[in-house]
Parts: structure tokens; C-alpha cells; sequence
């Protein structure tokens, strides 16, 4: 009896930009994800695609595109941060997804225990180590075990719905 491996996967319903779509209905929050590569350069990326994994022991994942040109050195970094961004920090998300630029340019941030750039008035931090990686689909998914975390009480998240960024939710 064939699993679901086995079969060859039918075309799908839908195009992608369909598929695109509907997952921005799904309201995530928004982080920036950032490193040191061997070399000491910084690295950081826009990411919304950021899950806990597990408790025990502490794990979190996000994902990569395959052809992102940060992948190298987030292959080769020991260590990453992801800074979950603060409402206020918008103009942060917009300046780490655009391409050909400085990113961390004027950007505050620091060393974290683990030597990745923490950003400064992030709502929660996780400094991670590389656990695993997995190859699916377009992207690479990133599985660190957190080292350390940190949370700012009394903080309002960013977060991203359908396209756009919400920096006041209604209730």
C-alpha cells in the first residue's frame, strides 16, 4: 500500500498566489532574525515564519528561503537571535526586508549573551544555538535551542495580517 511519500503529489487546485493569499490571513507576529557569521559581519532578516517547537528542552523554529542571500551566513553562524518586534519598530521590519542595504545601519541593538545582535525595545528575544535544519519545499527551517530568552512587559507587539503591519489590534 503506497504511503503518502510514495505518491507523486498532484497539481495543485490553486496558483501560488492564491496560496500566498490565504496564508496572509494567518496574523503572525513579526521578528527580525540576526547573527554574526565566522567572519563577525552582521546578518539580519525581516521573518514571520517564527513557532515554538517544544518546552523541554527549549526549541523554536523559522524558515529561510533557499535563495535568500543571507543563507550562507546563517548557515555558518554557531548562534542567532530572534528579536520579537515591539508595535513601535515597524519602520525596523521595513528596513530588515529590504535588499542592497545596510540593515543594521542606525539600528539599536547590542551583543547578546551568545554574541548575536540583540535589537533593542524588542517585545522578547530567544538566542539560540543551531539544533537542525531541515530541507523543505523553497525553504530552509531553522530549529535553535534557546539559551536564553527575554521578554518587555508592557509591550505592544507588531504584528503582520493580509499584507500589511498592525501596530494597534481592535478587541
Amino acid at each position: 500500500m503506497p504511503t503518502s511519500s510514495d505518491a507523486s503529489p498532484a497539481a495543485a487546485p490553486f496558483s501560488p498566489e492564491d496560496f500566498r493569499a490565504a496564508l496572509g490571513q494567518f496574523t503572525t507576529g513579526v521578528t527580525i532574525v540576526t547573527a554574526r557569521d565566522p567572519d563577525g559581519r552582521l546578518i539580519g532578516l525581516t521573518a514571520n515564519s517564527f513557532n515554538s517547537v517544544s518546552l523541554s528542552p527549549p526549541l523554536v523554529l523559522w524558515s529561510l528561503a533557499r535563495q535568500s542571500s543571507s543563507m550562507p551566513g546563517f548557515l555558518a553562524a554557531s548562534h542567532y537571535a530572534i528579536n520579537v518586534l515591539a508595535a513601535d519598530q515597524r519602520l525596523l521590519a521595513e528596513r530588515f526586508a529590504r535588499k542592497g542595504i545596510d540593515r543594521f545601519e542606525g539600528t539599536p541593538w547590542r551583543p547578546g549573551l551568545t554574541g548575536a545582535p540583540v535589537i533593542e525595545g524588542a517585545v522578547a528575544v530567544f538566542e539560540c544555538s543551531h539544533r537542525s535544519q531541515h530541507d523543505e519545499g523553497d525553504h530552509l527551517i531553522f530549529v535553535g535551542q534557546v539559551e536564553h530568552c527575554r521578554r518587555r512587559l508592557g509591550a505592544a507587539p507588531l504584528v503582520f495580517h493580509g499584507g500589511r503591519f498592525f501596530t494597534d489590534l481592535p478587541i
